[in-house]
C-alpha cells in the first residue's frame, strides 16, 4: 500500500523557511508519511484545487513582500477571477517568518492564511508567526505550533499498518548517494567552457562573466570597504533595464576547503556520481556530473553559513563519540535553544567552525550526508548600477564588503562580498557566475514623468542605473536625494552626479550624516525640500523611490513624506496616509531594501 502523502510548500528569501519546510519533511518521513517538499513557483499551482492537505511555510522579504520564489504563485493565489470556492477540498495550515522589528511583520503568511480562507479552505491551525526578534528566535513559535499540527495531521493521513516509525537518533536514510569512481574523468565537466548561446543566461546555467576592473570607491580611512566592481558581458545574452538585479553565485575560500576536506578525511580530488535516493529529491543546480570533493566544497556547500538546529540533529545522529553526540543533542534539543544561539548564533559561528569543535564526529560524517547535512550557497542579488543603454557590454555593482566582530578571535566576513573584494583581475583573468532578474524597482514609461529617488549610501545603485539611462533617453525630471556619512569618504559617483547637475539633467540634495554636530539625513532633507516634493508628486505625478538599508528607513522616509502631505497639501492625518497609500499601491512610491 503506497504512503499517505503530504504537500509542504515553501516560500524561502534567506533559506530559513526553506530549512522549516524540510524539517517538516523529515518529521513526516519519521512518521512513515510520505512527504513532498517543493518551493512554491516550483509546483504547478492549478494543481491545487485536488490537494486534500498542503502546509505553507513563507517568509516575509523586505517591506511586505513575498520571497523570490513564491512570486508567480503569489499574483496567481491573489487572482481576483478565482472563484471563492477554489480549495474548499483544502485542509492547510501557514508556518510564517518574519522579524518584529519591521512594520510588515509576517504580512506574507498572515495575508496567505486570510486568502486560503476566502479560496474556502480549512485552517488546521491559526498562522504560526516566527520572529527573528525573539530572543529563541523562530523555533519559540514553531516548536509547540508544529507539535499542535502533527496531532491535527496525523488522524487526516493515517498510516498503513506495518509502516515502522523511524524514532528520534536513528539518522533517516541519505536522499542521495555519492558513487565514487576509481580513476578521475580525463576532462572535468567543472571546467568553464564555451556554450552555443541558448538564450538569457538563468541559475541552471550561469555566464561566466570576466571581472573588468575591482576598485575600492571609499575613502582610505572610511570604516567601510566599498567596491565598485565591473564585469564584461559581451555575448552573454543578458539584457536589462534600470532597476533590475544581477544575482552572483559565490565560491568558498580555498584555505576553508582544505580545512573542512582534513577534518571530514575526505580527498578534494576524488570524482563521484551523485545519485538521488528519493523519486522527489531535489535538483542540484549547478553540480557536474561526475563532480569532484573539491567542487563540491567550493562551489555548493554552505560552510561558511551558521548552522540551523537540524544540522545539529543529523549531527548527534552520525556522531559515534559519546561526549560530542551529548552535546549536539542538546544543542539540537528545544530546550537547548538558548544554548544552541549563545554558542552559534549570537557570535555567527561557522558550520565548518563546528565541524572543527566537534573532531570527531566530523570525521565519522559519511560522504552521503553531506548534502543532508550542509546547505547549499545561496546565490546573492546586487543591484546593477549601469545602464546597458550607456555601458552595453559591462555591467557594474557597487558592493559594500561585509567584515565585522564577535567574541570569536576571527573577523566574520561575508561570503560573497568577500570573495568579489578578492577577486584581482590585474592578477589574471576572473569570471564570475552571473544572471540577471527583474528587481523591485521599475521606472516610468513616459517620458515627461519625473522620479523622485531616495538613496542612502549603497542604496544608490539602482538610481545611477536609472539616471544614466533617463539621460541617454533624454528625459528630464530626474531629482536625487542621496546621503552617506562624509563628502569626502563615501561620496560615490559624486563627480558623475556633478557634471550631470551642471548639464541640467538633475537635481541632486545630499546628506551628509557626520559632517557637523548633530546628525542629517535623506529624510531631514525631504522635509526640507518639502514644497518641491508636494508640487512633484501632486501637481506633475512624479513616482517615488526609495532604496537602502531596511531597518529604519522606509518608516522615517514614510513619516517625512507624510508630514509633507499634511503641511503642503494640507491633508488631515487619515487623508495623508490615504494618499501615501495610494501611491505604493498604484506603484507610484516603489522601496527596494535590505536587512
Amino acid at each position: 500500500m503506497a504512503r499517505p502523502q503530504l504537500l509542504v510548500l515553501f516560500g524561502s528569501q534567506t533559506g530559513t523557511a526553506q530549512d522549516a519546510a524540510e524539517r517538516l519533511g523529515r518529521e513526516a518521513r519519521r512518521r512513515g508519511l510520505g512527504c513532498r517538499v517543493q518551493a512554491l513557483d516550483a509546483y504547478p499551482v492549478a494543481n491545487l484545487i485536488h490537494e486534500p492537505l498542503a502546509i505553507f511555510v513563507c517568509a516575509t522579504a523586505g517591506q511586505g513582500d513575498p520571497p523570490d520564489n513564491m512570486k508567480s504563485f503569489w499574483r496567481f493565489i491573489f487572482r481576483k477571477q478565482l472563484p471563492h470556492t477554489s480549495l474548499c477540498q483544502l485542509d492547510f495550515a501557514v508556518l510564517g517568518f518574519g522579524d518584529s522589528s519591521y512594520a510588515k511583520f509576517n504580512f506574507v503568511a498572515k495575508k496567505l492564511h486570510r486568502r486560503l480562507l476566502q479560496l474556502g479552505g480549512s485552517a488546521l491551525l491559526p498562522a504560526c508567526l516566527g520572529d527573528d526578534q525573539h530572543e529563541l528566535g523562530p523555533d519559540a513559535a514553531m516548536d509547540p505550533w508544529l507539535h499542535d499540527l502533527w496531532g491535527k495531521v496525523l488522524p487526516l493521513l493515517p498510516v498503513p499498518p506495518g509502516l515502522t516509525v523511524i524514532p528520534p537518533g536513528v539518522p533517516l536514510p541519505a536522499r542521495f548517494t555519492l558513487q565514487f569512481l576509481q580513476e578521475s574523468p580525463s576532462r572535468s565537466p567543472e571546467e568553464p567552457h564555451v556554450a552555443e548561446p541558448r538564450g538569457a543566461p538563468t541559475e541552471a546555467r550561469p555566464f561566466l562573466a570576466p571581472v573588468v576592473s575591482n576598485q575600492r570607491v571609499t575613502g582610505p580611512t572610511h570604516f567601510q570597504d566599498v567596491r565598485l566592481i565591473e564585469f564584461d558581458i559581451a555575448g552573454s545574452g543578458i539584457s536589462y533595464t534600470a532597476g533590475d538585479v544581477v544575482l552572483i553565485q559565490p565560491a568558498n575560500a580555498a584555505q576553508h576547503v582544505q580545512q573542512f576536506c582534513q577534518v571530514l578525511g575526505l580527498d578534494p580530488d576524488r570524482h563521484f556520481l551523485l545519485e538521488p535516493q528519493e523519486p522527489d529529491a531535489p535538483n542540484l543546480v549547478g553540480l557536474p556530473q561526475p563532480c569532484s570533493v573539491r567542487h563540491l566544497v567550493s562551489q555548493y556547500l554552505d560552510i561558511a553559513s551558521v548552522p540551523r538546529r537540524s544540522f545539529f540533529e543529523l549531527l548527534a545522529c552520525l556522531s559515534p563519540h559519546e561526549l560530542e553526540r551529548e552535546k549536539l543533542m542538546e544543542l539540537a534539543s528545544g530546550p537547548g535553544q538558548e544554548e544552541r544561539h549563545e554558542y552559534c548564533t549570537r557570535p555567527r559561528r561557522t558550520v565548518l567552525e563546528v565541524l572543527c569543535d566537534f573532531p570527531h564526529s566530523a570525521a565519522a560524517v559519511p560522504p552521503d550526508y553531506l548534502l543532508d547535512l550542509i546547505p547549499p550557497i545561496r546565490p546573492r542579488a546586487f543591484s546593477i548600477a549601469s545602464s546597458l543603454l550607456v555601458h552595453p557590454s559591462r555591467l557594474q555593482i557597487l558592493v559594500a564588503v561585509v567584515q565585522y566582530r564577535t567574541r570569536l578571535k576571527e573577523p566574520r566576513r561575508g561570503l560573497c562580498s568577500s570573495w568579489l573584494a578578492s577577486l584581482d583581475p590585474a592578477q589574471g583573468p576572473v569570471q564570475v557566475p552571473l544572471w540577471v532578474r527583474p528587481g523591485g524597482l521599475t521606472f516610468p514609461d513616459t517620458p515627461d514623468t519625473p522620479v523622485i529617488m531616495v538613496g542612502a549610501g549603497t542604496g544608490v545603485a539602482p538610481f545611477r542605473a536609472a539616471v544614466q539611462e533617463r539621460v541617454a533617453q533624454g528625459r528630464t525630471g530626474n531629482y536625487l536625494f542621496f546621503g552617506c556619512r562624509r563628502r569626502d569618504q563615501d561620496f560615490y559617483w559624486e563627480a558623475e552626479w556633478q557634471l550631470l547637475e551642471a548639464r541640467g539633467c538633475l537635481a541632486l540634495v545630499t546628506a551628509f550624516s557626520r559632517e557637523q554636530e548633530y546628525k542629517v539625513y535623506v529624510q531631514h532633507r525631504l522635509r526640507e525640500h518639502g514644497p518641491l516634493v508636494w508640487e512633484l508628486l501632486d501637481r506633475r505625478g512624479a513616482c517615488l523611490y526609495l532604496a537602502g538599508n531596511a531597518k529604519h528607513l522606509p518608516a522615517e522616509v514614510s513619516e517625512a513624506v507624510t508630514a509633507i502631505l499634511q503641511r503642503e497639501g494640507r491633508l488631515s492625518g487619515p487623508e495623508a496616509a490615504a494618499y501615501l497609500a495610494r501611491l505604493e499601491r498604484t506603484r507610484r512610491f516603489q522601496t527596494e531594501t535590505w536587512a
